[in-house]
């Protein structure tokens, strides 16, 4: 008989609202079945389906992450260190599979003195994850287009890979001295030395200049910018908005995420508002900011974020959506953060981010040992990409 599909019996499913035991059908690459309580084996094996046994193990939809820059970092893991980007691509890739990722807005930087430095190589790797996604890749790639305020030169390129339908996500960041992120003094001086190798005199050269570009952004150049990426329907964020009125200022510009707000005050006025508020898995497992801002286990606990990404570490998410569940945050919502309200933000969420009936078979089957989430299996479009099965050392 010829096999029509997948079984995965015997599961702890996470479903939007709740955990069920039971098991759920794959055709191709879709759900096509969910079924409560024990597995009906003279079904499942009369229909001629594969058969995947979870028995103590939970099954979830695959990760969303809507903001990671780690494609820039395995580009560029030093200042001045340029890797080949197919190379960078490929193995992270694989990275971003084992840690059960299957859909990756890659974060791509437009701007000056931050990350990959020169507009020819974003264009360069914004092709390259273009024609991979088209011709063959394990995950689901997206482009999350990071455009820097400060570099007005650029803002044509961006408006030139919005209209070519090269980005998915559009994201306005300012990071310049003396406000947002680098509202400390010294800290925008200290960022730029550690990522770009420089000495002092030429940070004093970035930050003058710096403070010079903020003085000339042309606003109702990326009020423009802006309308045609919603004419598109690409989402818009903002990023590391620090205050009440920088979220009302940004909503003028059609934004829905709002990444990273760096205190309390300005996360809850954002949820109020009806934004999606997006906070880093890994200030979520290292249990505080790097920088001292705002905490996202309490933000998450205050009702002030619905949705984590891995930030610059995709090792995290997992990672992350389990330690709040450790805080007390319902399971379903915690998985929710990671898969369905990424879907909802991204516009998506009819096709992915959660386990139904219809949507694409995206999974991950995760055993969670000494309250660690390892994963067994991470699979896309009902295929599976990643396998690791567990063994007990012998010595």
């Amino acid at each position: 008989m010829t096999k029509q599909g997948i079984w995965i019996i015997n599961a702890s499913i996470v479903l939007p609202g709740r955990v069920v035991q039971g098991s759920v059908c794959i055709d191709g690459p879709i759900i096509t079945g969910i079924l409560e309580g024990e597995a009906p084996n003279e079904l499942i094996r009369a229909e001629g389906h594969d058969v995947i046994d979870a028995q103590g193990m939970y099954l979830l939809p695959g990760l969303i992450d809507i903001h990671c820059d780690a494609i820039e970092k395995e580009i560029q893991p030093r200042p001045n260190t340029l890797f080949p980007m197919d190379l960078a691509l490929y193995e992270l890739e694989k990275k971003l599979a084992g840690n059960g990722i299957t859909t990756m807005y890659q974060s791509v930087s437009l701007g000056v003195g931050l990350s990959l430095r020169g507009d020819d190589l974003v264009v360069k790797l914004l092709e390259l994850i273009k024609s991979y996604r088209e011709q063959r890749s394990m995950i689901r790639h997206r482009v999350h287009l990071r455009y820097e305020l400060i570099h007005l030169t650029g803002i044509q390129l961006a408006e030139e890979l919005i209209r070519e339908g090269v980005v998915d996500y559009l994201s306005f960041m300012n990071h310049s001295p003396g406000q947002g992120q680098y509202k400390a003094p010294g800290s925008f001086e200290a960022y730029v030395m550690k990522n770009q190798g420089v000495n002092v005199e030429e940070v004093k050269r970035i930050v003058e200049n710096a403070v010079s570009l903020q003085e000339q952004i042309n606003w109702s150049q990326l009020k423009r910018l802006s309308e045609i990426a919603l004419d598109m329907g690409i989402p818009i964020a903002s990023h590391d908005d620090d205050s009440v009125d920088k979220i009302k200022d940004a909503k003028t510009y059609g934004i829905t995420v709002s990444e990273f707000p760096l205190n309390m005050e300005t996360a809850q006025y954002a949820r109020e508002s009806n934004l999606f508020v997006c906070l880093g898995a890994p200030n979520v497992v290292r249990g505080g900011s790097h920088d001292k801002n705002l905490s996202a286990r309490e933000a998450i606990k205050a009702g002030a974020a619905d949705i984590l990404c891995s930030d610059y570490l995709p090792s995290s998410l997992l990672s992350a959506v389990f330690q709040i569940v450790n805080d007390g945050i319902p399971l379903p919502q915690a998985v929710n953060m990671a898969t369905l309200n990424p879907a909802k933000a991204m516009g998506t969420d009819k096709e992915q981010g959660s386990i139904e009936i219809g949507k694409a078979a995206d999974l991950l089957l995760v055993k969670v040992i000494d309250g660690y989430p390892f994963i067994n299996r991470t699979m896309v479009n009902g295929v599976s990409v990643y396998k690791a099965d567990f063994f007990h050392s012998r010595g």
